[in-house]
């Protein structure tokens, strides 16, 4: 199995810089949304060619294969980075230092916002070793 090259801070950011680079529209006023319509040369009434996303933004429909591959292939590489790290002590312990620092648990002791951003339960990380060593680890690290 190949090894995994990149810090949870790389994938993160390299993900972030995909997302950033996809024609994803964001319009929280008539004005934007006309505006939104317009850079894809589509009119207002145009509605039944894009996706919303929520939160304001929007996708065209004919973007949409192409977004759902790139966060489905996003989510995999994620999986397969946690699933090569056999002793939780590397892209495991980032991952839950980091998401933790994010979600500031030294200050609320509270886990469950990075668990929601991470999409984890639990129980997941507890009956998993290396999830729960990176976990605990990641703990001791941020408290």
């Amino acid at each position: 199995m190949e090894t995994v090259k990149e810090t949870y801070s790389q994938m993160n950011h390299r993900h972030q810089k995909e997302v950033d680079n996809f024609p994803i529209g964001a319009a929280f006023s008539k004005k934007q949304f006309e505006e939104m319509m317009q850079k894809w040369g589509l009119k207002v009434t145009d509605t039944d060619k894009i996706l919303s996303l929520g939160a304001g933004c929007y996708i065209r429909k004919s973007d949409d294969e192409a977004f759902t591959e790139m966060m489905k292939r996003h989510h995999r590489e994620k999986r397969a980075a946690i699933k090569a790290d056999h002793a939780g002590d590397g892209f495991i312990f980032q991952m839950f230092r980091d998401e933790l620092n994010n979600h500031e648990y030294n200050y609320t002791g509270d886990v469950s916002d990075t668990l929601e951003a991470l999409g984890l339960t639990l129980e997941e990380i507890e009956s998993n070793p290396a999830l729960l060593a990176g976990f605990n680890k990641a703990k001791e690290c941020c408290a």
